[in-house]
């Protein structure tokens, strides 16, 4: 090889060098951002704002038509009569949620250890716990036989309220029955547990949010 030959073979090698970005030895990536559990304190900042909204509504109405309902009969102005909430159905709602909290740690604490087995059992009674709250809820709506219109709006607020809440119950669930599969898919181990984690933060927040619900609603009517 002439002189002349290997000069040009060198300029042209540094040529490369100086537009190749990405080295041949290039050092392995950092830890993947927790993108889903990052959205899901968005998303739970979101649910959180909309029900503090919703409840502090609803407790101002009420207050509001208490108030300016005669004496004798403020104890009855906000609800119609014959239309009383029950309270033994909240009450049935709020403890199996809380339950449902015991089961989700155990899903989430199983999943730490890679114990699949537990893990798909507690995530399968947080479902059913999800499920037998749905059909507290919709006990309670056939007892209580509380008209959406009417003179007092009572019936639209309170559905609304409680009608909002089980919606979140429905998207938390379906959260958690995705979160099932892809653990059964093996997406979900010990070391990266991100998604039933976040699934877990949204059940948690779900429970929170009934207890208030329980205590402003149903409690004290």
């Amino acid at each position: 090889m002439s002189a002349a030959t290997a000069t040009h073979d060198d300029l042209a090698h540094t040529e490369v060098e100086a537009y190749d970005l990405v080295p041949d030895e290039a050092p392995a990536g950092g830890a993947r951002p927790r993108v889903l559990l990052v959205g899901t304190a968005l998303a739970g900042g979101a649910i959180i704002t909309f029900f503090a909204g919703l409840i502090g509504l609803y407790l101002s109405v009420r207050q509001g038509v208490i108030a300016s309902a005669p004496a004798d009969e403020r104890a009855t102005a906000w609800l119609a009569d014959g239309n009383p909430i029950p309270l033994t159905p909240a009450n049935m709602a709020f403890g199996t949620l809380l339950l449902s909290c015991v089961t989700m740690q155990w899903a989430v604490d199983s999943v730490r250890r890679n114990d699949r087995r537990n893990a798909y059992f507690a995530l399968v009674m947080t479902i059913l716990f999800g499920g037998a709250v749905i059909n507290a809820t919709a006990f309670l709506y056939q007892q209580a036989g509380l008209p959406i219109a009417g003179p007092s709006p009572s019936g639209l607020l309170f559905y609304a309220v409680t009608g909002a809440h089980l919606a979140l119950i429905v998207g938390a669930l379906v959260f958690a029955g995705l979160m099932t599969v892809r653990t059964l898919g093996g997406e979900y181990a010990g070391r990266d547990r991100e998604g039933i984690v976040a699934a877990s933060v949204i059940w948690y927040l779900t429970t929170a949010i009934f207890g208030v619900i329980w205590y402003a609603v149903y409690v004290t009517k």
